[in-house]
């Protein structure tokens, strides 16, 4: 289940179809991402499609398809590769992460939040800034968040000048609207904003038309002639519009898997659903009561 909503997600443990018994084995469903080309008869695969997964059974082209590493469960499948892809391909392809680097995170406790977390983890020297809840910061420490930051009493912007007056690296930014300008203000000489969703649309269970006509209204702006003198980059990531990106997406699902292997990096799950409870699930994440990843599954319902 994606939080930003441009890729849904499926996994399935692929049954034989020219198996003659009378009842076939039983098939498992849940929602994860990949690619790769696998296709042998009782593979547990991953796949990526850009809609229709939220259903108990998918067809898929075995081309999107990648393979499960033995240990790795349905729920963790589910909550890797959206968010690990999003997350390693902002801080490494676009940001260009390196040792001594410091980073802003938004959302820090979503499932993007923390793919990118543990992946700084793997760089030497880098320093986190996080906003999440408070009730959340001693978690997001255990994850490797260096400086915490509650956005709903303190201001991010004079928190992180305090600590770092010259600001940060790079800036991930799944908000949008006022907070990216604020973003780009903040980044260091050389530094880059990514921007890869536009959450500060969405202000509570009803839509709501003027504070999205104001979020839009504030969205960030500048010319080729203001950002050359700046020696700053803004950059813009949508996972849902790399479809035809086989080759690239698939070098980043490799290294995310011998990441995943060597105990690098490991998806937290925050609960996990039945379908028929998929506006509980939902409300769990606009109300901001997640920690990780918030999973759909068909079947009955599983204590979180």
């Amino acid at each position: 289940m994606s939080t930003e909503g441009e890729v849904a997600e499926v996994t399935a443990e692929v049954a034989s179809e020219a198996a003659p018994a009378a009842s076939p084995p039983p098939l498992r469903y849940l929602v994860v991402t990949g690619f790769g080309g696998y296709d042998k008869v009782g593979d547990r695969v991953l796949v990526l499609i850009r809609s229709g997964m939220w259903q108990e059974e998918v067809t898929v082209p075995s081309a999107n398809t990648f393979l499960m590493p033995e240990a790795m469960t349905f729920e963790e499948a589910a909550a890797l590769l959206v968010n690990y892809i999003t997350a390693y391909m902002v801080l490494f392809d676009f940001g260009n992460l390196r040792p001594g680097h410091s980073v802003l995170i938004h959302m820090a406790a979503g499932g993007v939040g923390m793919a990118a977390l543990q992946l700084c983890r793997t760089v030497e020297n880098v320093t986190v800034f996080g906003t999440a809840s408070a009730s959340k910061h001693e978690l997001l420490k255990e994850n490797g968040l260096t400086y915490p930051i509650d956005y709903h009493t303190t201001d991010y912007v004079d928190e992180i000048k305090k600590i770092s007056p010259k600001g940060v690296d790079i800036v991930m930014d799944p908000l949008g609207g006022s907070d990216t300008a604020k973003g780009y203000n903040l980044l260091k000489p050389m530094g880059k904003i990514i921007i890869y969703g536009m959450a500060n649309l969405v202000t509570g269970p009803k839509r709501n038309l003027m504070a999205m006509a104001r979020t839009w209204w504030n969205q960030f702006s500048l010319t080729a002639l203001q950002l050359l003198p700046a020696n700053r980059a803004v950059c813009g990531f949508h996972l849902g519009y790399l479809d035809d990106e086989v080759e690239l997406v698939s070098g980043v699902v490799a290294r995310l898997l011998a990441l995943y292997n060597e105990g690098h990096i490991k998806p937290h799950i925050d609960s996990v659903w039945p379908f028929e409870k998929v506006v509980d699930a939902m409300r769990q994440m606009q109300e901001k009561k997640n920690v990780g990843k918030v999973i759909l599954v068909p079947g009955p319902e599983k204590e979180n």
